[in-house]
């Protein structure tokens, strides 16, 4: 804006004292100083508002003016509250440096000046950004010339002051300006957002975390005035859309800026498209060959499709690597919802994402994975790298097979889902639930089979255990916990009530701890010293509480048919 049009606002009831012929300059900020050299606070272009409490003498005008001349303000409003009349001295010193000097009267305030100020130029800068996305945006969809999302979030910054990120739906940094979100603040955004779209809200979402207030804009939201998504498309999408985090307030924006974001937003969902195409390679070789091993084909054709699927998974490695599968589902409750989802392509994008790894600079894990899906569950092909040469025995039988170990240990479980279990949880909302099973690693196409295998049996295991969101590993099919998903719910209940309910009375009258008594007597092996010691207690007083929990049982905590009672009970439970 110019200074002429604050001249020209009668609600702020400025009065020009000299510099008219000045009144062309442009104003790109206001400050409020009584600094007698505020000039390190000043980069060019401001209005400066002064109460004059750094005036002492007539002296102090000339050097004053000078400073600001210097810095290239373009202009100075001084108030009438503190002295009156504007000093004579002042004026001439304005005149002298061709500044244009303005009275504000004592019913004025400076905050209503600066108001206004910032508002008429955040809207000029709004417009001329929008400009910028638009033309930016012409050039991603055209082709990759653009530079990707980063370089307007990089013009939100420098020309709106506004900190920005695109968050992936687990809370992972996609595009940013200046540092990074920290990871915990990331997921806390992503899982507000998810929240906000499962439950229809309009965007954008305003959220605080902490201290700080952020809006969220959903890279694939019609519009900020339009209607939520349907329930079924949110469920359909909520689980692989991108956000915008704006670590701003949109609640008083004006509708022009709110615009520029959403424009923002279509130029993300671009850079979004693009990646999902690049991933259609892999989507392929993975259905090609999950469909290979389901069908039973001979080892040497599914190690053929496995060579050809290295080098694309694993560019210049050279030699074909370890395999882990990865088999996830999605489920949604569809009592009362009337309509059903299909999970499969729901859990291969939200399985891509997972299988993300941030602490790998540069190359993301998400190059090397082939995610498929068939019917309900994604099933995920991921190479682990490693050096050695291929036997050739086993050759013949389409073996591959490598004496040393991957260079990459490889997918763990519990690790997978460590950082996204709460955003996730908030996205299933409390009618879907993620269940996750990983296979160990193998070394032949004559072993692909069985992880898959594998896979499935480890996710039926996570299927029986509470939360929306659960994982499990091969490590834990050979025990007990294999069994434990394919009892009946029933002669689960009846089994662990007839066990721990008199415990669970008890402990809820006494507040006497029998239940994490009992858990951790059986992690000791039985040990009394071992157990004590974990407790903070008196080895009589954990004598005197298991007496109790035999007495309220009827069991024996020496035999070892009534531990392992108590141990499977705890683990149904």
């Amino acid at each position: 804006m110019r200074l002429r049009a604050l001249l020209e606002t009668e609600a702020l009831g400025l009065r020009l004292l000299g510099g008219g012929e000045e009144l062309d300059r442009t104003v790109r900020g206001v400050m409020t100083t009584d600094l007698r050299d505020p000039s390190r606070y000043l980069s060019g272009g401001e209005l400066v508002l002064t109460g004059l409490a750094w005036r002492r003498s007539a002296e102090d005008a000339e050097p004053f003016v000078r400073i600001l001349t210097d810095a290239g303000v373009a202009g100075l409003a001084a108030g009438e509250a503190e002295l009156g009349d504007i000093p004579e001295d002042l004026v001439t010193a304005c005149v002298r440096h061709r500044l244009p000097l303005f009275a504000v009267n004592e019913d004025v305030a400076f905050a209503a000046i600066t108001e206004y100020v910032v508002r008429q130029v955040s809207g000029e800068r709004a417009g001329d950004l929008a400009a910028v996305v638009d033309r930016h945006r012409r050039l991603m969809t055209s082709g990759p010339a653009g530079g990707g999302p980063d370089v307007v979030l990089d013009l939100l910054g420098s020309d709106l002051d506004l900190r920005a990120w695109v968050l992936s739906p687990t809370g992972r940094q996609i595009a940013g300006a200046g540092e990074p979100l920290p990871a915990a603040r990331a997921a806390a955004l992503a899982g507000e957002h998810l929240a906000a779209t499962r439950a229809g809200r309009r965007s954008p979402y305003r959220v605080n975390v902490g201290s700080t207030a952020y809006s969220l804009f959903p890279v694939r939201d019609p519009g900020h005035g339009a209607a939520p998504a349907a329930f079924r498309d949110a469920r359909e999408t909520v689980l692989s859309d991108w956000l915008l985090a704006v670590e701003a307030d949109a609640g008083d924006w004006p509708a022009a800026r709110l615009d520029l974001l959403q424009g923002v937003t279509q130029l993300i969902a671009v850079e979004r498209d693009r990646r999902d195409a690049a991933r259609t390679v892999r989507r392929r070789l993975a259905q090609e060959i999950l469909e290979l091993v389901q069908t039973g084909a001979a080892p040497a054709e599914i190690a053929a499709r496995l060579r050809v699927a290295a080098p694309v998974l694993l560019p210049g490695l050279g030699t074909a690597p370890h395999w882990q599968v990865v088999v996830a589902r999605v489920e949604w409750d569809q009592d009362g919802a009337g309509v059903a989802v299909e999970g499969g392509p729901v859990a291969q994008s939200l399985l891509e994402e997972i299988l993300v790894d941030p602490a790998r600079a540069g190359a993301d894990r998400a190059d090397r994975i082939a995610v498929a899906h068939t019917g309900e569950e994604a099933v995920a092909l991921v190479p682990l790298p490693m050096t050695a040469a291929p036997d050739p025995a086993d050759d013949t039988e389409g073996g591959d097979a490598y004496d040393e170990a991957p260079k990459d240990p490889g997918l763990h479980a519990d690790a997978l889902l460590a950082a996204v279990r709460d955003p996730l949880t908030s996205g299933l909302a409390d009618d879907g639930r993620l269940t996750l099973g990983v296979s160990a690693a193998v070394h032949s196409a004559q072993g692909l089979r069985g992880a898959l295998e594998e896979a499935r049996h480890a996710r039926r295991v996570a299927a029986a255990r509470p939360g929306r969101v659960c994982a499990a590993g091969h490590h834990e099919l050979a025990s007990h916990v294999l069994l434990l998903p394919f009892v009946p719910d029933d002669v689960r209940r009846a089994f662990t009530a007839r066990l721990l309910d008199p415990l669970r009375d008890y402990d809820r009258r006494h507040r006497a701890e029998l239940i994490s008594t009992l858990e951790a007597f059986l992690d000791c092996d039985g040990s009394w010293t071992r157990c004590a010691a974990r407790l903070h207690l008196h080895v009589n007083t954990l004598r005197y509480r298991v007496g109790r929990i035999e007495q309220l049982t009827g069991r024996d905590l020496s035999r070892l048919e009534d531990k392992l009672d108590f141990f499977l009970a705890l683990r149904m439970s």
